[in-house]
């Protein structure tokens, strides 16, 4: 029992005082030299270049929660058939709240007076020539009501059940009507909340107050910070020509950039605007031509001698998308250890190469296989066997007298006999198996 007790003190002793460290061989070549060193410098530009000033690896990031108000201003006027029209804000924008998604309306195509009821197609919608083409009930896709079985003798067209008269589409206005809209105005109110850090900012920086908002108009070299933007300018930056896109409509995307970086003052946090295209238009650079453009419809109802009329729109618009992108940084500790940590466990990359070129491709790779591993061969012999040896044994087999103070330490180290302790070892191992009874006598 005393026994026991004493094996797991020094067992325990051993765990909790003892410190153990691998052992390393000094191999003096120049070419796996130069490799290492060739490979510890590209981890080590890796670690610096790419990890800590590129991907600012020592830093935790975050993304904003963000909101977006918007509001146009302008007024248009058009004159269509000598009926005179002013449109404001309540005319063209659609929808009226100020998302951060919505349309401002450059062209249309009106048709007044609709009422329920019975009125031919267009011509090329629904052709015919007797009223069996006109299948009675039936709807097609196209068509802009459904079919009474009727053939019009005059268009030669079927008679529908619709809204009457029907939408004629097929000319769109050019130039268009609201080519007044270019000089309409967008005011953006963005704000952006980062909860990692608790930091809320606005694109009304610092300098951005009431008396700087009512003269400044966007210009990204000489107002970049300031959120009135005029539609035409937000066009052109996106690649559009005005007039072109105002005909039939299209989509433009404006990126609103936080791109902070919290370990310096708050105030160096400010966005940047950016404009882009999400679709092209057929005269300009985009070759794919199908759907162009964006359009919708819309009416306005009303009572006419107690009839139920309205007034049809077919509105070509601006499509205009707020997007806030953001990402934001500010230096945390755990996020450097761990770049750290991984950079020094890259750096046993250049060791594995190392290894790779001295144990199986150099010339000398036996040499260095027995100067960095040691073999241990378990034999079961009796105790009474077992002996050992004073130093004069290594002077009996051929070892001198420095060779034994550090047998660990090759005669000739560009030799490939492996060490003087692997000599001597093998020659008691020899000396053991022959001669073990008469060695100890002799000695």
């Amino acid at each position: 029992m005393e026994k026991m007790r004493n094996k797991i003190t020094n067992a325990l002793s051993d765990f909790l005082f003892e410190y153990e460290t691998p052992r390393q061989v000094l191999v003096r070549n120049r070419r796996v030299g130069v490799v290492c060193r060739l490979i510890q410098l590209g981890v080590l530009g890796y670690i610096i270049g790419w990890v800590f000033i590129y991907e600012k690896g020592y830093q935790s990031t975050d993304t904003a929660i963000s909101t977006t108000l918007t509001k146009m201003k302008g007024v248009g006027y058009t004159n269509v058939d000598g009926m005179e029209k002013i449109w404001d804000v309540a005319d063209y924008v659609f929808p009226p709240q100020g998302d951060a998604s919505f349309v401002v309306m450059t062209n249309y195509i009106i048709t007044e007076g609709q009422s329920l009821g019975k009125c031919p197609e267009l011509p090329g919608k629904h052709n015919c020539t007797k009223d069996a083409d006109c299948e009675g009930g039936s709807y097609k896709r196209t068509g802009h009501g459904t079919m009474t079985g009727v053939c019009n003798d005059t268009t030669k067209t079927c008679e529908v059940q619709a809204w009457c008269p029907v939408e004629n589409d097929h000319h769109i206005p050019d130039p268009p009507l609201l080519l007044s809209a270019e000089n309409f105005t967008l005011f953006i109110k963005n704000s952006v909340t980062f909860p990692l850090f608790g930091i809320t900012r606005s694109n009304l920086v610092e300098g951005i107050d009431s008396k700087y908002i009512s003269k400044c108009l966007y210009h990204p070299e000489t107002a970049p910070l300031c959120p009135i933007f005029s539609l035409g300018d937000i066009v052109r930056i996106s690649g559009f020509n005005f007039e072109t896109i105002a005909k039939v409509g299209g989509a433009i995307g404006i990126v609103v950039d936080w791109l902070c970086n919290f370990d310096l003052d708050v105030r160096h946090c400010k966005p940047e605007y950016s404009f882009h295209g999400l679709y092209r238009n057929p005269d300009e650079t985009d070759k794919f031509r199908a759907s162009v453009g964006y359009n919708f419809r819309y009416a306005r109802h009303y009572i006419e001698n107690g009839v139920q009329k309205r007034t049809l729109f077919k509105a070509f618009g601006i499509r205009i998308e707020v997007i806030t992108h953001s990402l934001a940084r500010k230096f945390d500790i755990i996020p450097t250890l761990t770049a750290i940590g991984s950079g020094v466990g890259i750096f046993g990359v250049a060791t594995v190469v190392c290894d790779l070129v001295l144990l199986y491709l150099l010339p000398k790779r036996e040499f260095y296989k027995n100067m960095k591993f040691k073999y241990t061969e378990t034999q079961n012999q009796p105790d009474n066997d077992s002996f050992d040896l004073d130093p004069n044994v290594y002077y009996g087999l051929g070892a001198k007298p420095e060779q034994v103070q550090d047998t660990g330490r090759s005669n000739d180290q560009e030799s490939e006999g492996g060490s003087i302790e692997t000599e001597v070892r093998v020659s008691l191992h020899t000396l053991t198996r022959k001669h073990s009874r008469q060695i100890p006598d002799e000695l």
